[in-house]
């Protein structure tokens, strides 16, 4: 689904939560600081890890629970399930047709099981259009590349599909479609929440190594760059006056499962949320408070 297939409605105020693993969870900070302000989003838009974080939220969770679920849902025991068979698919697949006809659909190094479970047991039978606050999650068509914009069905099936990274896991099938990780064709879908009056994004740039002292380090390097060229460029594919984005800037390296960095990554939400807060309270219409300081070390805000 395109996102001009949304515009049958105008929500107020869309959030909009990016890829980035574990660092997406800062998406609860922001919804904790706009909560005080008495500011309520009226849509969510996930892609990847910043879908599994947004759907916490929009499923209606108190502030503390969500970040217990957020710590259950994105772990790196989750990463840990390796596939058997994952090398030996490596290497048949190139020579034994029966393997190599649909490599790119099984591949993965992980087993999904426990991923799956995780998801199950936190959201159940949801549908993301009968969530608290309705929900759009982001994925990527794995045949063609293009995006897919989930509004209805299994919360379940959706965030599985989103978070199909290549390579770590398998793509998922939603309604007959397989589907990859979404940040694969967008990192931060602003474009899904156009119809909206009021966008508020968050999301991240992928660190890029300093120093290149193997083949690791190297693709990294490049799929930092790819990446974060994207968002570049899809952000600038969907600028508008109503739009604040988020691109806050970490002081420390954070892995992509590093969970006990959880508490800091929602801190760093906060900060840019309240930094954001002004303007956005203008934007929507409320009035300015005068004790209220941008810091715009605290967060990239534009818009």
């Amino acid at each position: 689904m395109s996102p001009g297939a949304l515009a049958g409605t105008a929500p107020r105020l869309a959030l909009v939560f990016g890829s980035g693993g574990v660092k997406s969870v800062a998406a609860l900070g922001v919804v904790e600081v706009l909560e005080e302000a008495g500011i309520h989003a009226d849509l969510i838009v996930g892609c990847s890890a910043g879908a599994v974080f947004g759907a916490v939220s929009a499923a209606g969770h108190p502030a503390a629970e969500c970040l217990r679920l957020a710590q259950t849902l994105w772990s790196r025991e989750i990463t840990s399930q390796r596939r058997q068979g994952a090398w030996l698919d490596m290497a048949l697949g190139p020579v034994v047709p029966s393997r190599g006809e649909r490599f790119a659909e099984n591949f993965s190094l992980r087993d999904d099981r426990l991923i799956r479970e995780r998801i199950r047991q936190a959201f159940g039978a949801s549908r993301l259009e009968d969530l608290r606050v309705p929900m759009v999650v982001n994925a990527t068509d794995a045949l063609t590349g293009e995006q897919v914009l989930l509004t209805k069905g299994s919360v379940c099936e959706a965030l599985r599909a989103s978070i199909a990274l290549p390579f770590l896991f398998t793509p998922h099938r939603v309604d007959g479609r397989l589907l990859i990780d979404g940040s694969v064709c967008d990192p931060l879908p602003v474009g899904a929440a156009a119809h909206a009056d009021v966008v508020l994004a968050l999301g991240f740039e992928v660190p890029s190594p300093r120093q290149v002292t193997g083949p690791t380090r190297l693709a990294s390097r490049v799929t930092a760059s790819l990446t974060n060229n994207l968002l570049r460029a899809r952000l600038a594919a969907h600028e508008g006056p109503r739009r604040i984005v988020l691109l806050p800037e970490l002081d420390r390296r954070v892995g992509l499962f590093e969970t006990q960095a959880m508490p800091y990554l929602v801190g760093l939400g906060r900060q840019a949320a309240r930094a954001a807060l002004p303007r956005l309270e203008q934007l929507l219409g409320k009035p300015a408070r005068s004790a209220d300081v941008l810091d715009l070390h605290a967060a990239r805000v534009n818009g």
